[in-house]
């Protein structure tokens, strides 16, 4: 770029840098904090935060960088700064955060390991070198998932899909369900009851159940029943939230009696209406996990001291995903525990469809970059879904579910 200048051209040209490019959030999914446009050592530097959105827990980011002409020039480095690294959820170890861009609404692609910047006081930050928009350019924490990669889903599956609204959200949005049939009272046709994105901010649970439909679509001759509910907290999801343990209530955890959101009254009934119309085999609430959790794929069962009879049903099906996944996705420990003390000590999905409801469950956790060595791209979360619906629907139909 140049020798250094000082003095007023040098500030001239800082300022010129700096007018260049503006910072977006506005827009379905963004989330971004204390963003910050300036120069770092000649080059243009956008450095930001999530936001938390008023709950304890952050990680969820997105943000449009746009440029608004003069420098930088096409081609040069901009710096993007994630700023306080160890505040995000899992964030003890960033360098295996690989977050996502995008210029121009091209085609996402991931960001190489970014370097560690340790600052006098000890703050640090992650930082990553970028090309400079050429008009726009969008980051994430990773590939984000809305109405769109939804619509996109059911045009591709050619109108499998059937969406029906079973009531709203806290903040009035329509509540969508996809099925595969609507399901006859008292019928013995095998099925699965799919829930993603009640931490809104989790896409690679969205990519997972997208893969698991899209296969389920491509085997419709003998598929199970099946119902999903893919965007559980979607005014999370439209408003950027990262959705972990907020206020006021965590989606995922307030599934007591009487329940704690609007979302999980109506996923309820649903749960209930879909028991009525097959034979209920199992529930998948698909998440991702802390922010730098690299070991692969892995399912929470419920308590072996708690709930043993409900351990060896939901263990039986954790082994059949972990051996569809192994050996590129899933994690050496493919079946845990949640013994880590929550905000609230109350049931959640899983929990309430093996105790109310009778039906084994399962949380699957895939994480947001890595999969031990696998980088993981759209089509891989995709393959993840694509082969955990082979394994568990074969094994309904083939007489071992």
């Amino acid at each position: 770029m140049g020798e250094p200048r000082s003095g007023p051209d040098a500030r001239l040209a800082e300022a010129a840098l700096t007018m260049a490019l503006r910072v977006e959030t506005g827009f379905p999914g963004g989330n971004a904090a204390v963003v910050a446009v300036g120069v770092h050592d000649g080059v243009p530097e956008v450095a930001f935060t999530p936001d938390p959105h008023g709950g304890p827990e952050c990680l969820w980011f997105f943000l449009r960088i746009v440029r608004d002409g003069g420098d930088p020039k096409a081609g040069d480095p901009v710096r993007l700064a994630l700023k306080h690294p160890e505040n995000v959820l899992g964030g003890s170890c960033p360098e295996k955060l690989r977050p996502v861009v995008r210029a121009s609404r091209l085609e996402w692609e991931r960001l190489p390991e970014g370097r560690r910047e340790v600052l006098a006081d000890g703050r640090a930050r992650m930082v990553w070198m970028v090309p400079a928009p050429a008009d726009a350019l969008e980051v994430a924490l990773c590939y984000p998932y809305g109405q769109a990669d939804l619509a996109e889903l059911i045009r591709e599956t050619r109108g499998y899909w059937r969406v029906a609204t079973i009531g709203v959200s806290q903040g009035g949005r329509g509540l969508a369900r996809l099925s595969n049939d609507p399901g006859t009272p008292g019928s013995t046709r095998p099925g699965f009851y799919l829930i993603a994105r009640q931490h809104s901010g989790e896409t690679t649970g969205s990519w997972v159940l997208d893969g698991f439909l899209r296969w389920v679509a491509a085997h419709s001759e003998r598929a199970p029943l099946v119902w999903a509910v893919p965007f559980a907290n979607i005014d999370g999801v439209e408003q950027g939230d990262y959705g972990k343990d907020n206020f006021p209530y965590d989606l995922n955890r307030a599934w007591g009696d009487p329940p704690m959101r609007h979302e999980t009254v109506v996923i309820q009934h649903d749960l209930l209406r879909w028991r009525e119309r097959c034979r209920p085999e199992l529930a998948l609430d698909f998440h991702s996990p802390g922010a730098c959790e690299a070991d692969g794929v892995y399912a929470f069962l419920p308590d072996p001291g708690k709930f043993p009879i409900e351990h060896r049903e939901a263990e039986r099906w954790s082994a059949l995903v972990a051996g569809a996944l192994a050996p590129e996705f899933a994690a050496k420990e493919a079946e845990q525990v949640a013994y880590y003390t929550s905000r609230w000590n109350t049931p959640n999905f899983t929990t309430h469809c093996f105790e109310k409801l009778q039906v084994p469950a399962l949380t699957v956790e895939t994480p947001y970059a890595l999969c031990g060595s696998v980088l993981m791209t759209r089509e891989l979360y995709r393959q993840v879904g694509a082969r955990i619906a082979a394994a568990v629907c074969r094994a309904v139909l083939e007489g071992g579910g």
